[in-house]
């Protein structure tokens, strides 16, 4: 059961980028606990970053055929990316949106998620911990 973990622009920065708002680990370390969690779900992970909207769209087009459940954390795209919401849309599987900051409770512009349409579940505000939360969430999703 492959999920792939796609994370949008500056999340190579994490941990160095605004730590007030996305705290102080980094990428590697999400990725690190990520990896545990999966191992004890029974979940293999891909866990992707790219600065780039088409490289995560062409990601999304491999998870078709190569993933059971999509994790996105499409940072600034999520709320611009039309073209992400229908890669998405083309995805047969359980998708969760993911946010590491409330994004309800910073500008408004972010208040928008085109992503939302199309996601199973957002989760928004729990830090990085939301990677664990949304991958014991596909997990349920693509075991039931």
């Amino acid at each position: 059961m492959t999920i792939f973990v796609l994370n949008g622009p500056n999340l190579n920065l994490l941990g160095k980028r605004q730590p007030e708002i996305y705290g102080h680990e980094t990428l590697a370390d999400v990725e690190a606990r990520c990896t545990d969690v999966a191992r004890d779900l029974g979940l293999t992970l891909r866990f992707l970053q790219s600065n780039h909207e088409g490289q995560l769209v062409d990601w999304i087009h491999e998870a078709r055929d190569a993933a059971r459940g999509i994790l996105i954390n499409a940072g600034a795209y999520t709320h611009t990316s039309v073209a992400i919401l229908d890669a998405l849309n083309a995805f047969d599987g359980p998708v969760i949106e993911l946010h590491i900051s409330n994004t309800h409770a910073r500008e408004g512009f972010r208040h928008h998620s085109f992503l939302a349409a199309r996601a199973n579940g957002v989760i928004a505000g729990f830090g990085t911990q939301g990677y664990e939360l949304a991958l014991q969430r596909l997990h349920r999703l693509i075991s039931a």
